[in-house]
């Protein structure tokens, strides 16, 4: 099998895992929002401490430590993705898993936009054009809601962000992923502390099966990193690109056919014209990326 088949599989694996965690995280109540996320940070460090030792990549971890910039770039990023999951569990355990879909349909053209902002990145022609079919989007949706969709808002620029703090340091998934749960893990003990003395906590209190589904999150949340970064040393970034739809494609499925959300036409025009705009920069990226194949092509000899 050859790597790059590998890498769409790894691709797909992630995105797909991804794609079911509204269907995963109704499992793990009556444990809040809040508590979720605690576990989740928790037990994933747990899991990925075991990896590294397994993988004897703790001298990764070290190189970062050491790195204070790096450690500070992640501890941001920590911090982002921690907010990026509350309001993601928030928004599955509340309903509202098709506008959580949108957040993830949405978040390619954020990083964009970052892209511009911050590293004052120059978006080809069609590249605004599909910026600003977003925004369009954005409206129209604010319209149907009567107020912003502030869920997929928050999940596309707090996932963006994250994104962007990423981008400003190079780490394998496993030491990052090490070093950012333990920002937040001292925090997270904290919470499931103050949970469990006030009675709140679901861990411990709503059976044997509840706690293995916490626990769980550890695996959850690990496994889908470790697969994107497989699929990101094998694949071309277009190729990603592409394969980071099915995320959305599976919560708006989930979201309508199996917890039957609402998808009033007004809604569905807004979600139409977000698929526009993400049809316009997916044609874009791939004419780009296909040009630039063609100019890096060798010369064929003259005869």
């Amino acid at each position: 099998m050859d790597e790059r088949r590998v890498g769409v599989g790894a691709g797909l694996g992630a995105y797909a895992l991804w794609g079911v965690f509204p269907l995963y995280f109704p499992l793990l109540e009556p444990a809040g929002g809040l508590e979720i996320v605690a576990h989740r940070v928790v037990w994933s460090l747990l899991f990925v401490g075991l990896l590294l030792t397994v993988r004897r990549g703790w001298s990764q971890v070290r190189a970062v430590v050491t790195d204070r910039r790096a450690l500070l770039v992640l501890a941001v990023a920590a911090v982002l993705i921690a907010v990026n999951w509350l309001v993601y569990v928030y928004a599955v355990n509340s309903g509202h898993v098709v506008e959580a879909s949108l957040g993830y349909f949405i978040n390619p053209l954020v990083s964009v936009l970052f892209g511009v902002v911050f590293f004052r990145e120059r978006l080809r022609r069609l590249q605004w054009v599909a910026v600003g079919t977003a925004v369009v989007a954005v409206v129209v949706l604010t319209v149907d809601y009567g107020h912003p969709p502030w869920i997929s808002l928050a999940l596309a620029v707090s996932f963006g962000l994250y994104g962007l703090m990423k981008k400003l340091v190079r780490v394998d998934a496993a030491p990052g992923l090490f070093v950012e749960t333990a920002v937040v893990f001292l925090p997270a003990l904290v919470v499931i502390g103050v949970l469990g003395a006030q009675g709140e906590a679901a861990f411990g209190t709503a059976g044997v099966g509840n706690g293995l589904l916490l626990a769980s999150s550890g695996l959850a949340t690990a496994v889908p990193l470790l697969l994107f970064a497989a699929a990101t040393r094998r694949v071309p970034l277009s190729t990603i690109g592409l394969l980071q739809y099915v995320t959305p494609l599976i919560q708006l499925a989930i979201g309508v056919f199996v917890y039957h959300e609402p998808m009033p036409p007004a809604r569905l025009v807004g979600f139409a014209v977000v698929w526009l705009a993400l049809a316009v920069f997916t044609a874009d990226m791939l004419r780009n990326a296909h040009s630039n194949r063609r100019a890096a092509a060798p010369v064929p000899a003259g005869i």
